[in-house]
């Protein structure tokens, strides 16, 4: 694999000769002060261009960073611009994902973890270190702790309807994406409002075990199960636990109220759609 210096020469070197470009930017876990860094962190690039048409209509380009084991190539619209994104894996484990973007999109990046490595015009003035301060955990508001705990408790009773008709698919779909979203929502706000409001708990929550206390981190990965209906059940309770212990905690913390009565109903409703289950099953 080549390492992280050979890659962003190799993008440099092609930049410097493209007169198309105009601006190379870093952008994520690459410049980020506080990851350490793996083999298998992607470089996400931005080139600053003047026009983004003849990348998507001529990609012979992309030959030049090496040969592709896959790529998808997606267009994305901000600010009523369209700009195509390359993600491109490459036989030897690399991983770009190049963004091509007008200049004057990217001219004031939103994005703190940004790093200049190029700009042949000095388009980007001076921008400030690059750091985490876009993603650390904001301190959420009533409502939003409130349609949090509601989400998590409503899509709850769907986890259980679709284990007591026998729909894994749509059960699972539930529990591990939907109500678990929620929750990790939850956890990160416990992490935030527990460290001042300035931690990053990273992408679908993928730091947690980093910053919760060891008893909650391990009633959390509990909520993790396979196909086993029985387990499902468990885990379904089990994550009803943690949101009620954590939960309690966050709403003290924001001076909110816990929902208390929807979290002992909807415990109530599980439990007796289980049993039910295992009658019809018995």
């Amino acid at each position: 694999m080549r390492s992280e210096k050979e890659v962003i020469s190799q993008l440099l070197r092609y930049a410097e000769l493209d007169a198309r470009v105009k601006v190379v930017l870093l952008n994520g876990s690459r410049v980020n002060p506080k990851v350490s860094k793996d083999i298998l962190c992607d470089y996400d690039v931005i080139f600053g261009v003047m026009d983004t048409n003849s990348f998507v209509e001529n990609q012979e380009w992309i030959s030049k960073f090496g040969e592709l084991i896959i790529m998808q190539h997606n267009t994305i619209q901000e600010d009523a611009e369209d700009w195509p994104i390359f993600l491109m894996l490459f036989t030897d484990g690399v991983r770009v994902d190049l963004s091509i973007r007008k200049t004057e999109q990217i001219i004031e990046p939103a994005d703190s973890l940004t790093k200049v490595l190029l700009d042949k015009e000095n388009l980007m003035g001076i921008i400030e270190p690059a750091s985490d301060r876009s993603y650390v955990t904001n301190k959420p508001s009533k409502e939003q702790y409130d349609e949090a705990l509601n989400e998590i408790w409503w899509c709850s009773t769907n986890v259980a309807k679709g284990l007591w008709r026998g729909e894994l698919p749509y059960a699972k779909y539930m529990l591990d994406v939907v109500v678990r979203d929620a929750v990790v929502t939850l956890l990160s706000w416990y992490i935030g409002m527990n460290n001042g409001w300035n931690i990053n708990t990273g992408k679908a929550g993928r730091w947690l075990e980093r910053f919760l206390p060891g008893d909650v981190w391990t009633a959390f990965a509990k909520t993790y199960v396979g196909g086993d209906p029985e387990h499902n059940w468990n885990a379904l309770l089990e994550t009803g636990e943690l949101v009620r212990t954590v939960g309690k905690a966050v709403a003290d913390g924001l001076g909110c109220d816990y929902p208390q009565a929807e979290d002992t109903k909807v415990t109530e409703y599980i439990i007796q759609l289980r049993k039910g289950s295992a009658r019809e099953n018995g």
